[in-house]
């Protein structure tokens, strides 16, 4: 029987969870209230600020409290040309302007999003990487549904109700920099959490790894497995309806443009 390898560990925590000393919370649109659902609420933008292990800034937002004399402070993941003293609108009446958030229903087809709900009313999980963005591409009144271009380039017919952010996230192009040196991957992981620096399975002895072993390194059988293989044998291309290269050019359907 082999060792417990690296993936089956990675499940009890442990070293294996995020270093979350200090982020700055988790942010996510306002929850839905009647202002919202009916007209619009304002809010000014105090700060723009980094947060650790995220490569998109945080907009620290405040809005007066509707119902009491007090102040709302909301964060946000900040959309590209955000700035301090911005006023930011929320709701179903407001304007098509970069920062505000509204329904992807009252949305023009085209319009570029971030920060979409996935479910109406949880604040906001699609499109919130730096520089990612999804597309509305069409609505159908009939069943109140919108469809959606993600940024993975896969589309999704989501509620027409869900909320997003007008405008792409801010902090793009981070990727287009390379790392170039071991130093910088280490420095941008040990904020993340335990997944860098990763020993490659051929590496490993058979003991270690369904890949070790061996006079060279290789894998020595298909690396594709079943999608109901026990957790120790769950290495390589899970369940993968195809492998290899991807030849020849990707059909696009002429309504989904």
């Amino acid at each position: 029987m082999g060792r417990v390898i690296r993936a089956q560990r990675k499940g009890a925590g442990s070293v294996f969870v995020a270093n979350t000393k200090h982020r700055k919370g988790k942010p996510g649109l306002r929850a839905v209230d009647y202002a919202e659902r009916h007209g619009y609420i304002k809010g000014v933008i105090r700060d723009v600020i980094h947060d650790p292990g995220r490569g998109a800034p945080l907009a620290v937002v405040h809005f007066r409290d509707p119902y009491r004399y007090k102040i709302k402070k909301e964060l946000f993941v900040a959309a590209e040309g955000m700035h301090t003293g911005q006023f930011i609108y929320c709701g179903k009446k407001s304007q098509i302007t970069i920062g505000n958030v509204m329904p992807i229903g009252n949305m023009p087809e085209g319009t570029i999003v971030c920060n979409l709900e996935e479910k109406t009313g949880d604040r906001g999980k699609l499109a919130r990487a730096s520089g990612n963005y999804a597309t509305v591409i069409a609505h159908n009144p009939d069943t109140h549904k919108t469809r959606v271009k993600l940024p993975s380039g896969c589309k999704k017919v989501i509620p027409s109700a869900n909320r997003a952010m007008i405008g792409l996230v801010a902090g793009g192009g981070r990727i287009d920099k390379p790392i170039l040196k071991a130093g910088r991957a280490y420095h941008k992981y040990k904020v993340k959490r335990n997944c860098w620096p990763k020993v490659r399975g051929v590496a490993m002895n058979p003991v270690e790894h369904p890949h070790g072993g061996g006079n060279h390194q290789h894998i020595g059988k298909a690396s594709t497995v079943w999608r109901g293989a026990s957790a120790g044998k769950k290495i390589g291309l899970i369940a993968a309806r195809r492998t290899g290269r991807i030849r020849g050019g990707k059909v696009v359907n002429k309504d989904d443009k």
